[in-house]
């Protein structure tokens, strides 16, 4: 048997907002530690709420020996509030953050003091120098408020030249803009590891509604056999995983520094996912 290096690997969760779900993601992380995941990375949703579970699930984590990266976002940050978060989170032990400009809640002004995810990281920077490990968002498919290709591609450089470490990136199902978003980084000298995000397909309208809103293009081609499959459900998830299984096999083969999966809190995909990779 012809032993793989092992691939290097995140997983994301989202913080529950019930003490059932609380219990629920604590057997799902159980499952994936197996993985032997780099870190764990939590997201952070906008207002003052979800932002206290990011943090627990962030504790929890590490309680369970595992490195976890706490999102931070812009979005209705002030300097103070980002400082004194940035202290708590070094007095937790978190070495790594996911820093990201955050989605707008509706209604919402631009709000806070930092516009943009670069000014968070320049931020982060000057306060805390290495401190940590500052993962930022890449868009192979163009972000979708971003006014045009080039201006989004000069985003994403002020991040990097802010003091971003590496990039994860929005979930795809096309590799080629994958490969196609790492040469143009490459030819503007941007010297950072892109890892790309992995979302598993397990649910048809869940992830029709989602790629909708976060301007991920589902390819014809699947869109149409997800649809053909309508409520059956065990071919919508035998199909997922062929076709999410092949993807990062040609992430892998064209260099793809990782993979960071986007577990939606549930364990199975990802698991069987990496089992038929390794």
């Amino acid at each position: 048997m012809s032993h793989h290096p092992r691939i290097p690997l995140s997983i994301e969760f989202f913080p529950p907002k019930t003490p059932e779900g609380v219990e629920r993601l604590r057997g799902v992380r159980q499952q994936l530690y197996a993985l032997e995941p780099e870190f764990c990375s939590v997201t952070f949703g906008a207002g003052g709420s979800t932002q206290e579970g990011t943090f627990n699930t962030v504790r929890d984590i590490m309680a369970e020996g595992m490195s976890a990266a706490s999102h931070l976002s812009c979005i209705g940050a002030t300097r103070a509030t980002v400082a004194a978060q940035l202290v708590m989170l070094k007095t937790m032990g978190v070495t790594r953050l996911v820093t990201l400009r955050g989605d707008l809640p509706s209604g919402y002004g631009t709000g806070g003091e930092f516009h943009h995810a670069s000014d968070l990281v320049a931020f982060i920077r000057d306060q805390t120098g290495d401190d940590f490990r500052i993962e930022v968002a890449a868009y192979p498919e163009v972000h979708p408020q971003a006014r045009s290709p080039a201006s989004d591609l000069q985003a994403f450089a002020a991040k990097v030249m802010a003091g971003a470490n590496s990039a994860i990136t929005q979930y795809f199902y096309n590799a080629d803009a994958y490969f196609r978003f790492i040469e143009e980084i490459d030819a503007l000298g941007l010297n950072v590891p892109v890892v790309p995000g992995i979302m598993p397909i397990t649910s048809s309208t869940q992830l029709m509604r989602f790629s909708d809103a976060c301007g991920a293009e589902i390819p014809r081609w699947i869109r149409l056999r997800l649809q053909s499959f309508g409520d059956d459900s065990a071919s919508i998830k035998a199909f997922g995983l062929d076709v999410v299984t092949d993807l990062c096999q040609q992430l892998l083969a064209g260099g793809a520094p990782g993979l960071h999966f986007y577990s939606m809190n549930q364990s199975a995909a990802t698991l069987e996912i990496c089992q038929r990779l390794s």
